[in-house]
Formats: structure tokens, C-alpha cells, sequence
């Protein structure tokens, strides 16, 4: 009995360093056992090579199918979510906020999502899920050559904020007369602008600094699903916009674009 169980540990700790082989080079996790399939997470080199998976049937020759842990980011239509800003069980959602970008999952009873950003139309999403990709295991295939996930192209309000947005800056990017209005990020305090002394503002929200300066109205408009916007009143945010002057005004104000939590 003594040898057996021996060689049965043995056994499994032989499969156990197998399936923890850890990679050599940064490995891209891709939707679809496909080249040109879009990118759903990439593993740095270094790290442990996920267990393969037989969730998504046999893959194809030259291709490993693996089960990468969430979270992920992506994007939901806003009919696709209840009244009570929940996801409703069969919607797609997507790598980017538009319908070609590629499909990230289906969310199935069950799966946590958190809202982190409004796009339009369209909703942004953490969703907590374990997801099955596909990793390249035929000839080399370098890191550059893989495929960017649409969602880095089309989400610019995800670009790292080098600094926070102070009541001058604004100023600074107003466009100049017969130029077209460019898109930039500012950070802020996201807060009513309607008060005692101002009970009816140009813009019912305002974009405010540390000290409680408005830095800039800001104009919502384009973002569609306006109840999600009280979730945001008074918390720290980034917006992604173009900044120009009010009407007959000297104030500034932010036709905002997409819309986050820091």
C-alpha cells in the first residue's frame, strides 16, 4: 500500500508541475482560437500558465484552451440593463462600446458586474468571471503580432491620467475661434452645481477641484442613461470630453463623452 500511494503522490505532483509551467514570454489570451480573434487578457512572462480547459470543447491544433480569472472590462447597451441598473441574464457584452467590436462574454444568472463608466449608449463594465480563452501554442507567435483588444482602441477614457485637471488647466484648452473642439480628460469632483445663490445654472452638474472650485460645467447630455448619474454626485471622476465656453459667459463647461470613477 505504502508503494502505491507513493507512486500515486508521485503522480500527481508530476501533473501538478506540469499544468504550473510558467511562461517565458508575455502570452496574449485570445476570444477565439483564431490569429486575428481580439485579445480578452494578456499573462505577463513569468507568471504560471492557467490549467488547460475542456469548457470550450477540444480546441484546434496549435491552440490551448484555458480558463483566465476576471475581473474584465466591458460594455453593455443600456437596454440591456433593468431599471435598477442590473445586467439582465443573455446580454452580450462587449470588448468596446460598439455592437462590432467583438463579444467579450454572455451574462449568464449569477455573474457580478459593478458599473464603472457611461458611454452613450452604452454602459461600462467590471465583470467579475472566470472566462475561457485561447492561447497560441503552435510556431512562435511574439506578443507585438497579437491582435489589440478593440477595447483599448475605443475606450480612450481608460488612458492613464498624468495629473489632475486644476481650474486653469480648462482655460488652456478652450479651442480657439475656427478651431474644432478637441477631446482631453479632466479629473474631479463630479457635484451639483445648483445652489442657494445659483438655483438655476446653465448645466445642473459641475466638474469641482480638491477646494471645491468648479473647475467647469459639464454637459451630459450625450450620456443617455442620465438616472445612472446621481450614483456619481460627489465622488471623485474622470471625465473624457471637449471643453468650450458657455454662452454669452466667461464660465467653461465640458460636453462630456464618457464618464468614470476614478
Amino acid at each position: 500500500m505504502k508503494i502505491k500511494f507513493t507512486l500515486t503522490a508521485a503522480a500527481l505532483a508530476g501533473c501538478t508541475a506540469l499544468g504550473a509551467a510558467t511562461l517565458n514570454q508575455s502570452t496574449a489570451v485570445q476570444s477565439q482560437p483564431d490569429p486575428s480573434a481580439p485579445v480578452i487578457a494578456i499573462l505577463k512572462a513569468g507568471t504560471e500558465q492557467p490549467a488547460p480547459s475542456d469548457k470550450g470543447g477540444p480546441p484546434p491544433a496549435g491552440w490551448t484552451s484555458v480558463e483566465v480569472d476576471g475581473p474584465f472590462e466591458g460594455y453593455v447597451r443600456n437596454k440591456d440593463l433593468t431599471k435598477q441598473l442590473d445586467v439582465r441574464p443573455g446580454a452580450s457584452i462587449y470588448l468596446a462600446p460598439k455592437s462590432d467590436s467583438g463579444l467579450l462574454a454572455v451574462f449568464e444568472k449569477g455573474d457580478k458586474a459593478d458599473i464603472t463608466g457611461l458611454h452613450g449608449a452604452w454602459t461600462q463594465l467590471r465583470l467579475e468571471k472566470s472566462l475561457v480563452g485561447y492561447i497560441f501554442t503552435g510556431a512562435s507567435q511574439p506578443i507585438e503580432s497579437a491582435p489589440v483588444a478593440p477595447a483599448a482602441m475605443a475606450a480612450p477614457i481608460e488612458a492613464p491620467v498624468a495629473a489632475a485637471a486644476s481650474p486653469a488647466a480648462p482655460a488652456a484648452a478652450a479651442p480657439s475661434s475656427g478651431g474644432a473642439p478637441l477631446s482631453r480628460l479632466f479629473e474631479g469632483t463630479l457635484a451639483s452645481a445648483k445652489s442657494l445663490f445659483n438655483p438655476r445654472p446653465p448645466y445642473a452638474w459641475q466638474l469641482v477641484d480638491a477646494s471645491g472650485s468648479r473647475i467647469a460645467y459639464v454637459d451630459l447630455t450625450n450620456l443617455l442613461l442620465t438616472e445612472q448619474i446621481d450614483s456619481y454626485s460627489d465622488h471623485a471622476v474622470v471625465v473624457l470630453g471637449s471643453i468650450s465656453t458657455v454662452k454669452d459667459s466667461k464660465d467653461l463647461v465640458i460636453a462630456v463623452e464618457g464618464l468614470r470613477l476614478k
